[in-house]
């Protein structure tokens, strides 16, 4: 497999410069949409000021937090102090390098694939990416100097790692049906016919039905992996004053608030790509023969992850948060031994 599907490098350089615009463009209407969807949702209008329906708010955040002053308390670690928002950003954007927006297209005479790059291992890569991005949460705490700073790295950093845990047994199962762990092998694997019951049906086989339970543990363990409500105990700031990020201000504080909303675009998009059964229209095909060509399974593929987001932010204005215990019991004590036997048993 050819990492790059022999693409030129201006090619490549566009396609990634294209993702980190798309990303930045969709964090901020993110910020909006969940604004305007919790309002709805608490019998208010949300934002409404600064345009029309309130749009340009979210921009009028970014120019607020470029603009405040850069303070760094005193008897911090410098470099370790800049250096750890700089690092969960660039894991939070580093993963949507594997991840298949579309199939094949024409782009300045050249047919390639809406996709920077895809290897073998590509769900692992994304795996190890988020991985990574912990350590800027430890970092944050330890450069901090700070007691609550620290203490709130230590809570965030054993949810991360129990949740990946979870999230990484549920996947498992995938591999396994699929035959494969790269996104793009995944997402054509899905397009096979399901078979119920030794009879094979026109749907085809998203894995979410028949991986029922792992699709389901792996929703659950997104939300500790993302720190979102029920789960948002690392920065919950009843408490914590945003746990490990409670030192940082300005655009420091603004790469941390980036990285989060670009991790709920990572999970959802593993979701899709995995379960859902990516860029395709398994709907659409049936009676469009278009729809899974040229540049409308992008389209197709925004849609399935702008649904993942929405139930992640009606979860949000839905759900309390939960004790610190019980949440590391779910994980340990009930989500882990369920993927250990649902494994099992589809081997």
């Amino acid at each position: 497999m050819n990492v790059f599907f022999q693409d030129p490098w201006w090619l490549i350089a566009i396609k990634v410069l294209a993702l980190f615009v798309i990303l930045l463009v969709w964090t901020i209407f993110n910020v909006w949409f969940e604004r305007r969807v919790l309002g709805r949702m608490q019998n208010r209008k949300g934002p409404i000021m600064n345009g029309p329906l309130g749009l340009p708010q979210a921009l009028g955040d970014g120019v607020k937090l470029l603009l405040k002053e850069d303070f760094r308390p005193a008897r911090t670690d410098r470099v370790v102090f800049s250096l750890a928002p700089m690092l969960i950003a660039v894991a939070a954007f580093s993963s949507w390098a594997v991840i298949p927006l579309g199939g094949e297209v024409s782009m300045f005479g050249h047919v390639t694939r809406l996709q920077v790059s895809d290897l073998p291992v590509s769900v692992l890569l994304v795996l190890a990416i988020a991985s990574v991005g912990i350590y800027g949460v430890v970092l944050a705490g330890w450069a901090s100097n700070g007691t609550y700073s620290f203490l709130g790295s230590m809570r965030a950093t054993a949810q991360l790692i129990s949740y990946e845990v979870c999230m990484g047994l549920s996947l498992v199962t995938v591999f396994m049906f699929a035959g494969s762990m790269s996104t793009s092998q995944i997402v054509e694997a899905q397009m096979q016919h399901l078979s119920l019951f030794g009879l094979e049906t026109f749907f085809p086989a998203h894995y979410w039905l028949p991986l029922l339970p792992s699709f389901c543990i792996y929703i659950v363990s997104i939300f500790g992996e993302t720190n979102r409500l029920p789960f948002d105990l690392p920065e919950a700031e009843g408490e914590l004053v945003a746990g490990h990020m409670v030192e940082y201000s300005s655009m420091k504080f603004a790469w941390y608030f980036l990285a989060e909303y670009i991790n709920m675009f990572n999970v959802s998009a593993v979701c899709v790509t995995l379960f859902l059964g990516g860029w395709r229209s398994a709907i659409l095909s049936l009676f469009w023969e278009g729809a899974n060509s040229g540049w409308w399974p992008m389209l197709w593929f925004v849609a399935k992850v702008w649904a993942v987001m929405f139930f992640m932010i009606w979860t949000r204005g839905t759900l309390v948060r939960i004790r610190y215990d019980h949440f590391m019991k779910l994980g340990w004590k009930f989500l882990i031994p369920v993927s250990l036997t649902w494994f099992v048993l589809v081997a």
